[in-house]
């Protein structure tokens, strides 16, 4: 069986963490929720849910998940997974779907696979009408500037980790996400979606439920689009 490892970034959790860890299932080798400078119970709520907690104080998700890569390349190799799943830790996911997500790169050697937030499995209001419209314009311009197949920039995610090594994965903040994507794009990993399902969060979005999140996302998430639009 491979060995299969989920980071989890989480700032201000508390109230979900336990649930996500709780919800995911056995055959994970190691969770790792990464504190990005909690002011609540987060860590404690982590580590006694089982959870290998990191302290990053840096916030930012791309610092919180880099944290977590680092952790693991630490490791023995015989520790080190064959396959990394990112999950967000506000229980908006459904982590008994991390199955789903594997799959695909256990039978069909498949690099990277994405949990699609499809409508029809969405809770309603579980989106924000922001959140709608920025997938569907970056996914657009993916499509259109690379040739891109996604419709979806979902957290919820799984990719080989000697692909993800390849990716150089730089982005300290909100742009980890399309970077990943892009990345997977121009190296030609092969990917697909699988579509997941997807209800309200625990708390508030620390990214769509503010103003200035919601514009710095955005700002990240075209910066990226538009640097690799003009990179050779």
């Amino acid at each position: 069986m491979p060995i299969i490892k989920v980071i989890i970034p989480a700032y201000n959790e508390a109230n979900s963490i336990i649930k996500v860890i709780k919800d995911i299932p056995k055959s994970v080798d190691e969770v790792i929720v990464v504190n990005n400078g909690s002011t609540d119970n987060t860590q404690e709520n982590a580590k006694n849910a089982g959870a290998t907690v990191l302290w990053e104080p840096q916030k930012g998700y791309g610092f919180a998940c880099l944290k977590g890569m680092d952790y693991i390349a630490s490791l023995n190799l015989d520790r080190q997974p064959d396959i990394v799943v990112f999950l967000d830790g506000d229980y908006s996911d459904y982590p008994e779907e991390l199955t789903k997500l594997v799959i695909p790169i256990i039978e069909n050697d498949i690099d990277f696979v994405l949990g699609a937030r499809v409508r029809h499995l969405r809770e309603p209001n579980s989106m924000t009408p922001q959140q709608i419209f920025g997938n569907w314009l970056a996914t657009t311009l993916m499509k259109l500037f690379f040739k891109g197949r996604f419709t979806d920039l979902g957290p919820f995610r799984a990719i080989k980790y000697n692909k993800l090594l390849e990716l150089n994965m730089e982005d300290k903040t909100y742009g980890w996400t399309v970077e990943m994507q892009l990345k997977s794009i121009k190296k030609k990993l092969t990917y697909i979606e699988v579509p997941v399902k997807y209800k309200k969060r625990i708390g508030i979005s620390k990214v769509s439920g503010t103003i200035k999140g919601t514009i710095f996302a955005g700002f990240k998430i075209l910066s990226w689009i538009f640097k690799y639009s003009f990179k050779k």
